[in-house]
Formats: structure tokens, sequence, C-alpha cells
């Protein structure tokens, strides 16, 4: 009991006015205390700052294969195809390489991103759209200055020890491996030095899908990763295939979801990764949270990311 006390006082630090926290966040602060409580020898400290949204992953089977409709290249028509979680994450990867345009941020920098969100009560309502805009700083030696929902804060520089996931340091992006297989090794191993020798086994999956999934939750990464992360997702158990998914914009697209096995906490299945029927662009994310007694329905997508050189630049 006195470990999972010990887990729980990174949550200790949250301001008192700081906004309930969502499911997805919920999902952040369980993790953190799953490491805590596994590892801890390599600890890592919860920082003063909203946990930004992530995709959650669990764990399950096999990918599964699906029909979708998609309409024919020539004809306005549609026609069917099956299409597996691999072939649609691995032509997303394809698609992130052809449109990537790889940036080299100076330290004394920010990262600036513009988030799309629309949420909708489930049992009825209007939609709501917020617009959030944030800046972090490149290496962390600056106040960064950050949105979500609408609700705007400073963040405070990290002390020693303190950080976040996916991280906000460029320096610490740049050190994953763009192998995929390489990727997934290092982040199971995260917090010591990776053993690229040691396959994955059925018990790594969980926290490792986590870590895959929030990491392309980043607006803005390192040449080559995130078409790395989507193809280590293809290697993950517990992916299906959802047809007919709408983003943001109401565009169908096709549906990547991680499903976990009966008993965690995503056994219902986590967000929705929305992709483009025939190119396999990454469109935005669908999911839920819950605030207040209300359950909404979320969509979600980046509408601009850029390097400025100063809070509230905009490019």
């Amino acid at each position: 009991m006195s470990e999972l006390m010990r887990g729980l006082e990174p949550l200790r630090e949250w301001d008192a006015d700081t906004p309930p926290l969502t499911d997805a966040a919920r999902a952040r602060a369980r993790f953190r205390l799953y490491e805590t409580m596994s590892a801890p020898a390599a600890q890592v400290t919860v920082g003063r700052r909203p946990f930004l949204r992530m995709a959650v992953a669990g764990v399950a089977t096999a990918a599964v294969a699906t029909t979708v409709l998609v309409a024919g290249n020539n004809s306005s028509s549609p026609h069917t195809r099956p299409v597996s979680a691999t072939t649609v994450l691995h032509g997303a990867a394809a698609e992130e390489r052809r449109l990537e345009k790889p940036i080299a941020p100076r330290d004394d920098q920010f990262i600036y991103t513009k988030e799309i969100i629309k949420e909708t009560p489930t049992k009825g309502g209007g939609t709501r759209t917020y617009v959030d805009e944030s800046w972090n700083s490149v290496d962390g030696s600056k106040k960064s200055y950050v949105s979500e929902l609408g609700r705007k804060q400073w963040v405070p520089v990290y002390r020693p020890g303190q950080g976040t996931w996916p991280p906000t340091k460029w320096t610490e992006l740049r050190q994953l491996p763009t192998d995929p297989g390489k990727l997934v090794i290092a982040l199971r191993d995260m917090g010591g030095k990776p053993d690229y020798s040691q396959p994955m086994r059925a018990a790594d999956w969980p926290m490792t899908q986590v870590f895959v999934s929030g990491l392309l939750r980043a607006p803005v990464l390192p040449k080559g990763l995130r078409s790395a992360a989507y193809e280590a997702l293809a290697t993950v158990p517990g992916i299906k295939v959802l047809p007919h998914q709408k983003d943001a914009d109401g565009r169908e697209g096709i549906g990547i979801q991680y499903v976990g096995a009966p008993g965690t906490p995503w056994a219902h299945g986590g967000p929705i990764l929305v992709f483009d029927p025939k190119t396999y662009r990454y469109l935005g994310m669908r999911d839920r949270r819950t605030a207040g007694g209300t359950t909404y329905d979320q969509w979600s997508y980046v509408a601009a990311s850029a390097v400025v050189d100063r809070v509230m630049q905009r490019p």
C-alpha cells in the first residue's frame, strides 16, 4: 500500500485550479502509477501542466481485416475491397514520408500547433468547437503556453527529473530510433538501455502501445519518426479496422482502433485514428470523454504546426 501511495505523489503536484481530468488524462495518470510501481528505477515525474490528450492502446489478439467501401478511381459508384490494419498503417507511413517536410528547430525556439476539436454530447445537444493554439519550448528551458479545450495556461520550466509523454523536448524526440522494430523495443525499455536482442512478449504490449500511440499525438516530430510509429503500430496486437468513420470535417475514412483484452481499462476500445480511404493519409482522431457527468463524442485534428521564435507568434 505504501508503494501505491508513493505512486500517487505526482498527482499532488497539480494546481488547485487545474480543470478536471478527462478520461484520456486519467488513463495517462494510470500509466504513470503503473510505471512508478513496476519500474521504480526509471522514474518519470509528472510536471505541473495539463495532460495532453493521447491515444491509449490495450492488448487483444491479432490485427483484424475488414471490408470497407471506397469510391472507384474512375467512377462515382463505390466498390468493396478488404483492407487490413497493416495495409492502412503502412500506407499512412508511405504517405507521411511523401509529404513530410523536415524541420530543425533551434533550442531557443517554440513549436507552434493549432488543433481543432469538436464535441457533441452523446445524449444529444449542440456541437461545440475549440481552437487550441499552443507554443511549446523546443528545449524546455522557457515557459510554454498551452491550450486544451479552450483552457489556456503558462507551463513553467520543468524541474530536473520532470517530463511528459510524448516528450516536448526536441532532443529527446531525436534520440528515438526511426526503425519501427527498434522503436518498439526502445519504448518498451524506456528509462534504461534498449535491449534489441530481447523479443517482445505478450506482457510487453500494453504499455508499449500506450507509448507508440502517444507519440503519434505529438503534432511535430523529427524526420522519419512518425512514419516509423505508424509501422510500429502495424506490428502490435489488438488493432481493429472500422469502416465509415468521419473526421472532424465530416469526411469519411477508415478507422483504426486499439482494443484491450477483457478486464483491462481499454477493453471497450480506445480512440479511433481516421485515415483517408484512398491515400491512407491521416485525417484526425475520434474519441470520447466524460466530464461533469456528461459524455461527449469528440473529433480532433491538427490544423497547423510550425517553428516560431516566440510565444504568441503565428506562422
